[in-house]
């Protein structure tokens, strides 16, 4: 019964998961479930089995939880200035969290922690987009002169357009330096008065976007 409600259990997300075609799908989110509820169930009952003996019921759910890290690595994608896949990172490991729950017998909660992941990954969504309606992604590659100082200039000037930083990747060639600049801006400020910004600075020797 605790593997059936595991298999039913993790379908429903991973079903949201496939349906939005990520790289985890039905079946990734069935078998992280299903192998979950296994583990605890092989720990309670060997904790049954050996009553008496000093056993840890939790130890080997433990190592599920931090040991899923690895298959959610892989559904994370970098492609340009956005990464993607951390959503689904994240429901691989609360999936293994609820297989854990399943195979402890805490079918309620299993239940409740479904319905909730399922509503957040379905509705959500629709508020993560109205928050972040007026930002876009860009992405530009920098050559400066071999003074680490001027990215305190560029941080001022992009600033002042209301543009943010999200990822900085710095590397050193010959007398100048590489910098790719991943940014958040504003969908009224357009790539031209971000060169702008950029050309504005003494050392810059040339702006191109990624």
């Amino acid at each position: 019964m605790k593997l059936f409600l595991a298999v039913i259990l993790g379908g429903i997300v991973g079903y949201e998961r496939q349906h939005k075609s990520r790289p985890a799908g039905l079946r990734t989110h069935i078998l992280v479930c299903i192998g979950a509820c296994l583990v605890q169930i092989i720990s309670l009952d060997f904790s049954i089995i050996n009553k008496g003996t000093e056993v840890d019921p939790m130890r080997l759910g433990a190592q599920v939880i931090s040991g899923i890290g690895f298959l959610g690595a892989g559904t994370i994608i970098k492609e340009g200035a956005s990464i993607k896949g951390l959503t689904t990172a994240a429901s691989l490991w609360t999936v293994a969290c609820i297989g854990l729950a399943t195979g402890s017998g805490l079918y309620m909660q299993s239940i409740l922690a479904t319905f909730f992941i399922y509503i957040a990954l379905k509705g959500f969504k629709l508020i993560e987009d109205k928050i972040g309606y007026d930002k876009r992604e860009v992405s530009f590659e920098v050559v400066i002169d071999d003074d680490l100082g001027k990215i305190g200039f560029i941080g001022t000037n992009l600033g002042k357009l209301n543009v943010n930083i999200s990822n900085i990747e710095i590397n050193k060639k010959d007398e100048h330096i590489i910098i790719e600049l991943n940014l958040k801006s504003p969908k009224n400020i357009s790539n031209e008065r971000i060169i702008k910004a950029f050309s504005d600075i003494p050392g810059i020797k040339r702006v191109s976007l990624l």
